[in-house]
């Protein structure tokens, strides 16, 4: 196995650092380890809902629903990603918050990774 491929499955990788596939959280010489970027794989129930607002984050954000319905709370509005590869992007400094409206998964890409940074 060569060390700069990693072939992998998301879920089950996803698993195993809630949901991250890629970050500055990696241990170094993995593939995976990243100061650039993070990738996460979201699963959610229906319902799930994030425990508290994400501020003041210095961090830009894409998210990209694969299956479900899922739904960003911004300040001043909501967006509700409802077909496979609707997405959404923010900037540093966005405040925000998720809902799992139904069965969901998305795909989450932020840029920087940002060692430290943890929402709770």
């Amino acid at each position: 196995m060569h060390d700069d491929i990693y072939v992998g499955k998301a879920a089950a990788d996803a698993a195993a650092d809630r949901g991250w596939l890629l970050g500055h959280f990696k241990p170094d010489g993995d593939i995976r380890h990243s100061d650039d970027v993070e990738i996460k794989w979201g699963v959610h129930h229906r319902g799930d809902r994030r425990e508290q607002w994400t501020t003041g984050d210095k961090r830009k954000a894409l998210l990209v629903l694969i299956t479900g319905r899922f739904r960003l709370e911004f300040p001043d509005q909501n967006v509700v990603l409802t077909n496979q590869g609707d997405y959404v992007v923010w900037g540093e400094g966005v405040d925000h918050s998720w809902h799992a409206e139904e069965e969901s998964i998305v795909m989450t890409v932020r840029w920087p990774s940002v060692p430290g940074h943890r929402i709770p």
